[in-house]
């Protein structure tokens, strides 16, 4: 793509939002109050707010390279904690996506250099779960379960959370796993049995 279509895709669609309403501009500036946290991924094919339909100012959004909830990554326990403790959202998503690169990378016995680190997260978890992965014969299919279960694990990662842990407590905020298959458009709830995996490790995390 040209860098000059952008500012005329700009122009564009700026006269089709005020075509429809002239404030658009000026309510959209007075501020926020999103529903939604999405935590995703980087892929440039998995744009939260298409595949959700949501319109600005609904989902608060965060991505990184295989939608990630690392407890020691600044970035992402900031998002966290803004969006619950300050904006006051209800729903936290994670939302992975089926032929992420990330995972695949991770699944590799190859020097990725600084993504070394972040990687390993991802191979943590195929750690965690190597008899029910190493069980699956055909290789893109255990590509796709580990995206499953790397949502899942991440969707641990906030319920460990006192913010998190707080919201659910005093508003009932959920948490949410969900993947985006590129092959189909659908979006797919993964139905994750948080409370079977809570009563497992709320013993030790439970911050309440």
């Amino acid at each position: 793509m040209n860098i000059q279509e952008v500012f005329a895709n700009n122009e564009k669609w700026i006269n089709e939002k005020l075509s429809v309403a002239p404030n658009y501009f000026q309510d959209l500036a007075k501020g926020q109050s999103p529903e939604i946290l999405y935590i995703g991924c980087s892929d440039s094919r998995v744009t939260a707010e298409d595949i959700m339909g949501v319109q600005p100012g609904e989902a608060f959004v965060h991505r990184n390279i295989a939608n990630l909830v690392n407890s020691i990554d600044l970035n992402v326990m900031s998002v966290i904690n803004y969006a619950i403790r300050h904006l006051k959202v209800n729903h936290v998503v994670v939302c992975g996506h089926y032929n992420c690169g990330g995972v695949k990378a991770a699944m590799q016995p190859t020097d990725m250099g600084i993504l070394n680190p972040w990687l390993r997260n991802i191979r943590d978890v195929y750690r965690l779960h190597k008899d029910e992965l190493n069980a699956i014969e055909d290789t893109d299919q255990r590509y796709d379960r580990l995206v499953e279960l790397n949502v899942e694990e991440q969707c641990v990662n906030l319920i460990k959370t006192a913010a998190v842990q707080e919201a659910n407590k005093t508003r009932g905020l959920t948490v949410h796993g969900w993947v985006f298959d590129i092959k189909t458009g659908k979006l797919i709830d993964l139905k994750i049995d948080f409370p079977r995996i809570l009563g497992n490790i709320m013993e030790i995390y439970n911050l309440m």
